[in-house]
């Protein structure tokens, strides 16, 4: 299936690495100009042919900062991910644990910055006729999987994505919403990450847990998601090829999410 995407310029944000970084390289090999931002460049950024761009998204500077780079850079945005979230200080923590300073903070990165990124990009994608991809979480439709703040966070990311589709559909812009579920990603996989945090929490041992995931998920598949698999379903919701569809928000879980 061509996508068509040679002709375009997109906007990548949490792109040094996982999901965002995938989702880069994807939208370059599809031919796709992209400007990727992160708080840090990673090698693996620089090395994608991104045109990075440093910025803390979690502030209102750094998202003005980013979309000011990128209008320059490219001279217009016809797609933007708005992938940034979660952030290394996340912790397992449950709600008597989480003081207002966590709440703002995980609204501000998981929320705020496609608030921002999405307001400042729209006259932009509005005049191209574009597509906008929210990257949220099965955690926003299952209680429990995730901290409460990160869930929350994450609904509400869904929820935004609803409006402005119906907002901004009758201009041209489509957006949609990706939910992953577990993705073999730093998040999980790294050292001192939120997944050997969980791990800890729990007693157990770090691989040891990781190789329990899919079972205590109930992963029809048995097995967690690739980031390439997610930075698939991305690309293809941007791309005219999925002209017609907007509002939508897709799973994309190994088949966690049971409910109709």
């Amino acid at each position: 299936m061509r996508l068509n995407l040679d002709s375009k310029t997109a906007v990548v944000t949490g792109a040094s690495r996982g999901i965002g970084l995938a989702t880069v390289q994807t939208l370059i090999d599809e031919g796709v100009r992209v400007v990727g931002a992160a708080r840090t460049i990673t090698p693996e950024l620089k090395d994608a042919g991104a045109i990075p761009v440093a910025a803390d998204l979690a502030t209102p500077e750094g998202v003005t900062t980013l979309i000011d780079t990128a209008l320059a850079e490219l001279g217009g945005i016809d797609l933007l991910v708005n992938n940034v979230g979660v952030g290394d200080a996340v912790e397992p923590v449950g709600f008597l644990d989480t003081d207002d300073a966590r709440w703002a903070a995980t609204f501000d990165l998981n929320l705020f910055s496609a608030v921002r990124a999405t307001r400042a990009a729209l006259p932009s994608l509005i005049e191209r006729r574009g597509s906008v991809v929210n990257v949220s979480s099965i955690s926003s439709r299952l209680p429990g999987t995730g901290p409460v703040a990160y869930g929350a966070a994450k609904a509400a990311l869904v929820a935004l994505g609803k409006s402005l589709a119906e907002e901004f559909g009758p201009q041209g812009v489509r957006v949609n919403t990706v939910s992953p579920g577990v993705v073999r990603t730093g998040v999980w996989v790294d050292p001192g990450g939120f997944g050997s945090k969980v791990a800890a929490s729990v007693g157990a041992e770090h691989a040891a847990f990781l190789e329990q995931i899919p079972q205590a998920f109930g992963l029809t598949t048995g097995r967690i998601t690739e980031p390439q698999e997610v930075a698939a379903l991305i690309a293809f919701l941007l791309s005219d090829v999925a002209g017609n569809i907007t509002g939508a928000d897709y799973f994309i879980d190994g088949g966690a999410v049971k409910a109709l």
